[in-house]
């Protein structure tokens, strides 16, 4: 059962959880799907005669480009953050993968930022960019910028964001850096 954290109250509970969705991206796994069954179609229903090459590098050519766009977007259709008193963790997708778990004695702090865009860290997903850090970015908006001891940063985009600062400020006050927790 998922707990999810109310803006005014950061303190009583032992977990934190936050979600970001975004559904534009439901509509590139169509596409993804659809270039799948392109696919299929041609493998099962085909009249090609200018050659068997020609229509094997059709077929897998379109499954091939499918399943990458399909599993591609469905894997960052929703990022789920849950912090509890030891790590925080990032889980992306309906398989929960890439994930992510940093454990508070990583973190020196916790920034909120109004405005995360896909543009800023060169699209949707699991990014890295050397001048800015990693960040997960599934939709628009806000999101948590985590300060880590060895110098990186690590952004999440998610709902609540201010929330999540505060619980993460909060937790971080009873940590060393450099210990379990």
């Amino acid at each position: 059962m998922r707990e999810q954290r109310r803006a005014d109250d950061t303190s009583h509970q032992d977990v934190w959880t936050g979600r970001a969705t975004n559904r534009a991206q439901w509509l590139l796994a169509v596409v993804g799907a659809a270039c799948m069954a392109l696919g299929i179609h041609l493998a099962v229903d085909s009249a090609w005669t200018s050659g068997i090459a020609a229509l094997a590098m059709s077929v897998v050519g379109c499954i091939a480009a499918g399943l990458l766009v399909l599993f591609g977007t469905l894997a960052f259709v929703h990022v789920d953050l849950r912090l509890d008193r030891e790590c925080v963790e990032v889980r992306c997708g309906h398989i929960g993968l890439p994930r992510r778990r940093i454990p508070l004695s990583h973190v020196a702090g916790a920034d909120f930022t109004a405005l995360v865009t896909p543009r800023q860290w060169g699209g949707w997903g699991y990014r890295w960019r050397p001048e800015k850090g990693t960040a997960v970015v599934v939709r628009r908006g806000e999101g948590i910028v985590l300060n880590l001891w060895d110098g990186h940063t690590f952004t999440i985009t998610v709902d609540n964001a201010e929330s999540a600062v505060r619980a993460i400020r909060a937790r971080l006050g009873s940590i060393r850096p450099g210990t379990a927790g």
